[in-house]
């Protein structure tokens, strides 16, 4: 009996390690590299029969992210700081910046915590549930489980190729582990990392798990490597 316990323990240890590299390996692709990156983003959203567009500067380093709101004209000019795990907005009208949460609904179905890098393997726990075969490809179909209440969701199922070490599929889950909205990535852009070229996400659709056509599609346009000032992130240089 105690023999089996620890191979037990052994197995869940080597399966746990196996999924935090694959975690690893996947956040590269959305943003988890180097000394910074930048790039623009656009949000196409079509919600009730309703049509939008929003743009954004993205500037990252690390747990850090800089986003400036460049249209609409009524949007231009506001700030989304991600510090570490703090987030923080703000305009010109306001004195100084204010917390806000990442879970909170930015446009769309697209939350807050939905503009930034992707540092999954920093701030989830995962776990390998099983493999699935899709149109004859494995993958490695994770469970992912929040740190902290503060991220963007509490769990998600997320699937990387085990062959591109890419994350194609993602269900973000509700407490009960119900799924409410689905992601979709596509990856057509690529970028330098330790000299080497790796793709980057280049498409990110959301969709209402039960209202279809309730859609936030995430654009990334230009993404390129370069040194982000970590001043940047520093909320109190927002106001001066």
């Amino acid at each position: 009996m105690k023999t089996l316990l620890l191979f037990l323990i052994a197995a869940f240890t080597v399966r746990a390690e196996n999924a935090l590299e694959l975690l690893k390996e996947s956040d590269r692709a959305r943003g988890a590299v180097g000394d910074g990156l930048s790039w623009g983003l656009t949000i196409d959203t079509e919600e009730d029969g309703e049509a939008s567009s929003r743009e954004f500067d993205v500037k990252v380093k690390d747990a850090n992210a800089h986003i400036e709101a460049t249209a609409p004209a009524r949007n231009k000019g506001e700030v989304y700081i991600f510090n570490d795990r703090n987030m923080w907005f703000y305009k010109p009208t306001l004195k100084k910046p204010v917390a806000i949460s990442a879970r909170q609904k930015l446009t769309g179905q697209a939350a807050n915590g939905d503009i930034a890098s992707t540092n999954y393997s920093r701030d989830y726990e995962p776990t390998i549930e099983k493999t699935e075969e899709i149109n004859k490809e494995k993958f490695f179909v994770l469970m992912l489980k929040a740190k902290t209440n503060t991220l963007t969701y509490d769990k998600i199922r997320y699937w990387i190729s085990a062959n591109t070490k890419l994350a194609m599929k993602a269900e973000f889950l509700n407490l009960q582990g119900q799924p409410f909205k689905i992601g979709e990535l596509t990856y057509k852009n690529s970028v330098k990392d330790g000299g080497k070229t790796i793709p980057f996400v280049s498409e990110l659709k959301i969709t209402d798990a039960k209202f279809s056509k309730n859609v936030s599609i995430i654009k990334y346009k230009n993404p390129k490597a370069e040194k982000v000032s970590n001043s940047i992130f520093n909320v109190n240089n927002l106001s001066r």
